[in-house]
């Protein structure tokens, strides 16, 4: 028996080295999220979903205000406003945090929940990575490749950045920038798509009294680290119309919770025809370094009058 282990012994340890050797290489290719958990804990954090991380931009952001941002925005699944997110945040921000500047991105969508839903184990974030994982600040980060990457880990090795970056790449600050074919009839294909998309959701949605707890929640636990904003992102009319005809008030309650809380909310969502998009949802990546520069200058002006 004991020769038996002391053979397979070496077997498991081959093994778990051949997984540190893949898991090295881990990278903005290796999946949509995995970067968020490979990062140094940051001062300055943007939050929200898909939208702020296609379409703000912390690199724009350091080059406006001179000081590094983290995109901590997952997806409208894995990071809506909730108590998940907020603990995520806790978890991720460097804890000596003073004087930090924090972008919270704000829609119906990520304050709504589907009418279903009516067990917090039922929450789509429950799914979430930002639900099992402890760490945040690791690189190479084993623990969300044990738990999150369902791939083989000769994948990680084999589409490596080194090889040429992914349609879909996750950038050291957390942006992830899109690389898709902008031809007028394509990009009209996929905003027919996502409208019907959210035309379906429409339905199902209301504004969730769960989320807006959250977000207060988390104004309150940042305020004494720095200035919170609150970013309305645009986007293309035919997706605005729909919001703006389920959501009618949305604009204006954020507006109320600004006041309420006393920090700056900035309102681009009037601003569709400025902007270009890939799907009518998400920002262009181009288009997402102009909005963040607006949001930059924004923050600026506010940072001025203090």
């Amino acid at each position: 028996m004991g020769k038996f282990l002391f053979k397979i012994s070496f077997y498991i340890i081959g093994i778990v080295a051949v997984l540190l050797f893949l898991g090295s290489y881990a990278d903005g290719n290796t999946d949509d999220n995995y970067r968020h958990f490979a990062a140094e804990k940051p001062q300055n954090i943007i939050l929200g979903d898909s939208r702020s991380v296609q379409g703000i931009v912390p690199e724009v952001l350091k080059n406006n205000l001179s000081v590094p941002f983290d995109n901590f925005s997952l997806n409208i699944v894995q990071s809506p406003y909730g108590q998940i997110y907020f603990n995520a945040l806790q978890k991720k921000l460097d804890p000596d945090t003073k004087n930090g500047i924090f972008i919270l991105t704000v829609n119906p969508w990520n304050l709504s929940l589907n009418n279903i839903v009516k067990k917090k184990e039922d929450f789509p974030e429950e799914n979430s990575p930002l639900k099992n994982m402890c760490f945040y600040d690791l690189s190479p980060n084993y623990e969300y490749l044990l738990k999150n990457y369902n791939r083989s880990w000769f994948k990680i090795y084999l589409e490596r950045e080194a090889l040429g970056r992914s349609n879909t790449y996750l950038h050291k600050d957390g942006w992830m920038e899109v690389n898709v074919d902008m031809n007028k009839d394509s990009v009209a294909a996929r905003t027919a798509e996502k409208t019907q998309y959210y035309k379906a959701m429409l339905g199902n949605s209301t504004l969730s009294q769960e989320r807006l707890k959250a977000i207060n929640d988390i104004i309150d636990y940042l305020k004494p680290k720095g200035t919170v904003y609150l970013v309305r992102i645009p986007v293309s009319k035919n997706i605005i119309t729909l919001e703006n005809e389920k959501f009618p008030g949305f604009s204006r309650l954020m507006g109320d919770l600004s006041k309420k809380k006393h920090v700056k909310f900035f309102d681009f969502s009037n601003r569709a025809d400025d902007f270009m998009y890939t799907d009518g949802n998400h920002m262009y990546r181009e288009s997402g370094k102009v909005l963040t520069s607006q949001i930059a200058d924004s923050i600026k002006s506010d940072q001025k009058l203090k």
